[in-house]
């Protein structure tokens, strides 16, 4: 599979811009939830805009046969324990299994809040709960995730033996044709430094209701922070499955705008 070359150069000019700007001392660290499928339950820190940007592209799904899409989720936590979201993707282009009609259509838009129930401590894990909400339906073919109207997902995260873990639980209420299914799904990403670098390995898991099937698969990334505050990543996913997407590369970076919106 092959993205188009304006897209990753694009990404790459900005993230190469966004490094070169004067970040003041000291800066608070980026929290990335990119590139896995599973999300941290820990938050980005109070007052700070966090972007998360980046590039997907997908091959062989029962909805294409190409996808690329260009996803960005920006967040800012306003408490210690709450943080709100919106998670949109203003370009996909995709052709059928064909390699036929060619389209380019905006992504959908969500609107998301999560809140921290038990923040950890030593050997106890942070514990979330976040809900999303979809405001845009967008006629883009999806991934094997499916799309939903909205959705709730539990947050476990921790450090262990030099590894650190975030494992989500999910439901999610999927419509199609004006008929609500309810989807469930569970991820475990485990991570772990590799001298400047972070290697991730996931498995995930989504019941497919419309096809009466499930998606599984399995994600590899690697991360490499070019300052506290701008991390870059790229990798790939496989599906298992025959209803999942079979191959998934994707590259971005996450940037934690280094001045705090309001004061202390």
């Amino acid at each position: 599979m092959k993205l188009k070359t304006p897209v990753w150069g694009g990404l790459l000019v900005c993230a190469l811009s966004l490094a070169a700007q004067t970040v003041p001392d000291p800066t608070p660290d980026a929290n990335p939830a990119r590139p896995t499928v599973s999300t941290p339950a820990t938050l980005t820190p109070v007052g700070y805009l966090q972007f998360e940007t980046g590039s997907l592209g997908a091959t062989t799904s029962p909805e294409f046969g190409t996808r690329v899409g260009i996803n960005q989720v920006t967040k800012l936590a306003v408490l210690p324990r709450l943080e709100f979201f919106v998670q949109t993707e203003p370009y996909v282009q995709s052709t059928t299994s064909q390699g036929e009609d060619n389209k380019t259509r905006p992504g959908e838009v969500f609107l998301g809040v999560q809140g921290v129930l038990a923040p950890g401590d030593g050997a106890r894990p942070t514990v979330s709960v976040s809900y999303i909400r979809r405001l845009y339906e967008s006629p883009a073919p999806e991934l094997d995730l499916g799309t939903f109207r909205q959705s709730g997902t539990i947050l476990v995260s921790d450090d262990l033996g030099g590894f650190h873990f975030d494992a989500n639980f999910i439901t999610t209420e999927e419509t199609e044709f004006g008929v609500r299914r309810a989807q469930l799904a569970q991820t475990l990403s485990i991570s772990h430094p590799l001298k400047k670098f972070t290697i991730s390995g996931e498995i995930w898991h989504f019941t497919q209701p419309y096809f009466s099937s499930n998606a599984v698969g399995n994600l590899w990334a690697l991360s490499y922070p070019l300052r506290r505050n701008l991390v870059i990543d790229g990798g790939f996913d496989h599906g298992f499955t025959r209803t999942s997407t079979h191959w998934e590369e994707f590259v971005g970076f996450t940037y934690l705008l280094p001045h705090r919106l309001w004061p202390k």
